[in-house]
């Protein structure tokens, strides 16, 4: 019986496989930086980030994420920002889409199945002849097979804010930072404080808000599809805006040496079961918050 199994589990993969070069064939497919790269063209030209996954393809078909509802006006600007050629900031996409060899199996088999599925509708809103960078820099350690390149991407990051003063622009229960290092070589940190869901319904306030900060400033920025469109809006200001996405989750089980999704202590993680997440009442946090977004 197991070798029955085993031996269905490997047909369905040379099914997707199969399938999946079939599609990549007929449509060109996106170039695509990796992290390390990424990361280097970050800190050399300084410029803004917006990045595109899978719940932005989502969101841009219609469809809504577990924290994002659908919502026409989002999926028409991501259908702007993703074919952009705006100086000083970039688009990135996830990096899957000629191996998928850097993964572990648990990722590759999503990515698999995901292009499978949705390739053909990408591909209408990809510029195949434009140059992306890597979505996954916040993704540096769980879905990776080597974890020594972890550890590359995390301190290249780091670099980013480096003496920089901060603004972190996320979910009211994000808490990016607290608790770990992540941020501990940054001249100054503030908060703006959003909403963890639908974040989008408040974008005119956000966008307002963070607005008022000094343009020196590095916007950091994890709100799910909304941090791909202020990234946007702030780069056309003139701000260095980076939408970092998960990192912090990622940061934090990459401390724990983490073998897959877990809970984090007083923070969100939409992708595990903790979303009633108690309030905060440590005196420096609450300092650094300079305005919260209902």
């Amino acid at each position: 019986m197991r070798k029955l199994i085993r031996s269905l589990y490997v047909f369905f993969l040379e099914g997707i496989k199969m399938c999946r070069s079939f599609i990549l064939l007929r449509f060109s497919v996106p170039k695509v930086k990796n992290s390390l790269d990424t990361i280097d063209y970050i800190l050399q030209n300084k410029c803004s980030v917006s990045r595109f996954g899978d719940g932005e393809f989502l969101i841009m078909q219609g469809w809504h994420i577990g924290f994002q509802k659908e919502d026409i006006a989002l999926s028409l600007r991501l259908k702007e920002i993703i074919r952009s050629e705006f100086p000083g900031h970039i688009v990135c996409l996830p990096n899957v889409f000629n191996s998928l060899n850097i993964y572990t199996d648990k990722a590759r088999i999503f990515w698999k199945r995901h292009l499978l599925h949705n390739y053909v509708i990408w591909h209408k809103y990809i510029n195949t002849r434009k140059l992306y960078y890597d979505t996954q820099i916040s993704r540096f350690y769980i879905d990776r097979k080597d974890k020594t390149q972890s550890y590359l991407i995390i301190d290249k990051l780091k670099q980013i804010w480096n003496f920089r003063d901060v603004i972190l622009v996320e979910g009211e229960k994000s808490r990016m930072g607290y608790g770990n290092d992540l941020f501990s070589n940054v001249s100054s940190l503030k908060r703006i404080l959003c909403p963890s869901e639908n974040a989008f319904s408040a974008y005119s306030q956000i966008l307002e808000e963070v607005s008022k900060v000094d343009k020196s400033r590095l916007i950091l920025i994890a709100l799910g599809p909304t941090a791909t469109v202020l990234a946007y809006d702030l780069s056309k200001q003139g701000y260095q805006a980076i939408d970092i996405g998960h990192l912090d989750v990622e940061y934090e089980w990459f401390l724990q040496s983490a073998s897959d999704k877990c809970i984090i202590k007083n923070k969100y993680v939409n992708e595990v079961d903790n979303r009633e997440i108690s309030d905060l009442s440590d005196p420096e946090y609450q300092d650094q918050v300079i305005s919260v977004i209902k």
